[in-house]
């Protein structure tokens, strides 16, 4: 059996046990289709937050970020690892504290003001389209491949399936689903990771096999013998004030990510918020450890196969050949010799896009079937479940924090739903617009999203906690400054890729890219927030005693050990 036959088969085996799912969860009602009624167990929620995070970005591009740029790729690593356990720490629990159902709910009633809460609520729809974008472009990659279609009609089945499992379950159904999906995703990467580990290093534990082996040393000699650049040398791709930037934009973006932030509202109480949150970081953990072997696996591999062999072999090479068929992988004989010359700058022979990586690497190293198939099957439910999560956020945010919260306050609970539904309709098709033509890899696109996060709710919410001067004045001044400038600012630095322009309108920020760029737009709004609320009138008196009360203890010792008992088992 072909592995495309092998692929569609596990495909349509866990799709079968996802719409199962959502059917059994199915929601009528909008405490469960926005935040699934506040009872999903601890353990459920941590795994289904892992699989949220691990979107198309962790499990399909990270590791060929990684394989790509080498040293530098592991500002992925460090700012998303850093960045969850800041947003478990700081501020998931006081938000769960709060009570509400979304990111701009909280904005809305901390800052006592409706407009405060329209602007969060239009900062959390910027963030989640450019997020989904990068999930629809994973997804649109694995049925390109595996269909055996043209990038753009793989994008748009992706479409209809996202939009089908989260219309039908809400919150609820994607949560269950996600929970499902996160092992489907842990073993597809781990699995591949260890064969292919044993195959170059003889030890099946990846990360042994990294450390242990002379793997690295080798990839770079041969880096260093093609003419590119040696693999673990610092700081050739990205500058370090750009390590730097983007490691920090993308620490503070996840502390800012709405869909991620209102997982903590799924649950029943704040301890159960920060025992999801243990949970997720031990599952996410597993994929984070394992993402620069296979990175490293990956390069070597991919370069022993294919680099000085003849063009006309290489292109019958079965992999090759149906990767070809996507368009996301290109040989081009520029001096005519017949010989695939791969290496960096204007001679290099070979055009593929990252985020095929991961996807091809089974096939490169010659795995089984079944493990092929299986990686095509992790890299659809990392997309799907971070996607679905992202369009019920996406759809909160204008059915209940717009229409409900402002504009039609007696609005009944179908009305509500469908508006939410037309909403996620239409965030389909934007996502796939965007998905179909991206300003870069999967991964890169997702980075974007983080510093649009950094740049406009992470500082808010954060003062919105820890200062009880903070006011609705300040807030409003804040985000729309920071999310003014830093759409601005990437605006015009992918302006090439975005509007179709010669060039780059400002090549960068003074040396800043679009993926760093948000730093600097969160700290305008720090700057803005504080001078603007120190200048206007202090919140009410209800409102700084809410802010004391939410940072206060829950329990005493006792009653909290009581509590994590009854909430645990």
């Amino acid at each position: 059996m072909s592995v495309e036959a092998i692929t569609i088969i596990m495909v349509i085996i866990t799709f079968a046990i996802y719409t199962g799912i959502g059917w059994w969860s199915r929601v009528r009602d909008t405490s469960s289709f926005y935040v699934a009624g506040q009872n999903v167990p601890t353990v459920a929620n941590g795994a289904a937050i892992a699989a949220d995070w691990m979107s198309a970005a962790s499990f399909i591009s990270m590791a060929g970020l990684v394989a790509f740029l080498g040293y530098d790729g592991t500002i992925y690593l460090m700012g998303w690892t850093g960045g969850y356990v800041l947003l478990a720490l700081l501020l998931a629990p006081y938000l769960r504290k709060f009570g509400k159902f979304t990111v701009p709910d909280f904005i809305g009633d901390r800052f006592y003001s409706s407009s405060a809460r329209a602007v969060a609520a239009i900062a959390t729809i910027f963030i989640s389209l450019t997020y989904i974008s990068g999930q629809m472009r994973g997804v649109g990659i694995v049925f390109s491949r595996y269909l055996q279609v043209d990038i753009v009609v793989g994008v748009l089945i992706g479409m209809a399936i996202v939009g089908f499992f989260a219309l039908l379950g809400g919150m609820k159904g994607v949560t269950w689903t996600q929970a499902i999906q996160y092992f489907v995703i842990i073993i597809a990467f781990l699995i591949p990771a260890g064969a292919i580990s044993m195959q170059l290093t003889g030890n099946p534990i990846p990360q042994l096999g990294l450390t242990g082996s002379d793997i690295v040393e080798r990839l770079g000699q041969v880096q260093v013998d093609l003419g590119m650049t040696e693999y673990m040398a610092p700081f050739t791709d990205l500058s370090m004030l750009n390590v730097f930037m983007i490691t920090l934009a993308l620490m503070a973006g996840t502390a800012g990510l709405p869909h991620v932030i209102v997982r903590f509202y799924t649950v029943k109480s704040v301890r159960s918020a920060r025992w999801s949150a243990v949970w997720a970081i031990v599952f996410i953990a597993l994929l984070y450890l394992t993402a620069p072997a296979v990175g490293a696996f990956a390069k070597y591999n991919l370069i022993s196969t294919i680099a000085n062999e003849p063009l006309e072999e290489v292109t019958e090479i079965g992999w090759v050949n149906k990767w070809e068929t996507t368009g996301l992988l290109e040989f081009n004989d520029l001096n005519g010799d017949g010989i695939v010359n791969f290496t960096e700058g204007p001679d290099n022979e070979v055009v593929i896009d990252g985020d095929i990586i991961v996807l091809s690497t089974p096939e490169v190293a010659n795995l089984a079937p079944f493990i092929i198939a299986l990686v095509a099957t992790g890299g659809l439910a990392a997309a799907l479940s971070t996607a679905s999560g992202l369009l019920i956020t996406m759809t909160s945010a204008v059915s209940h924090d717009i229409y409900y919260r402002i504009f039609n306050k007696q609005a009944t609970e179908k009305q509500r739903l469908r508006v939410g539904r037309i909403t996620l309709l239409i965030a389909l098709l934007i996502a796939a617009y965007v998905g179909i033509k991206p300003p870069g890899f999967a991964g890169e696109v997702v980075a974007l999203a983080f510093g649009l996060g950094a740049a406009s709710l992470f500082p808010v919410i954060l003062m919105g906690i820890f200062d009880k001067r903070m006011n609705k004045e300040g807030a409003i001044a804040g985000i729309l400054t920071g999310l003014t400038f830093t759409l601005v600012m990437i605006g015009l630095i992918l302006s090439e890729t975005i509007f179709g322009t010669d060039s780059a309108i400002m090549p960068s920020f003074f040396g800043i890219n679009a993926q760093g760029v948000g730093v600097i737009g969160m700290l305008l709004n720090f700057i803005v927030s504080f001078i603007v609320s120190r200048n206007t009138e202090a919140p009410p008196k209800e409102i700084q005693q809410l802010i004391v009360e939410v940072r206060a203890p829950e329990m005493d010792e006792e009653n909290e050990i009581a509590a994590s008992k009854e909430e645990l088992y």
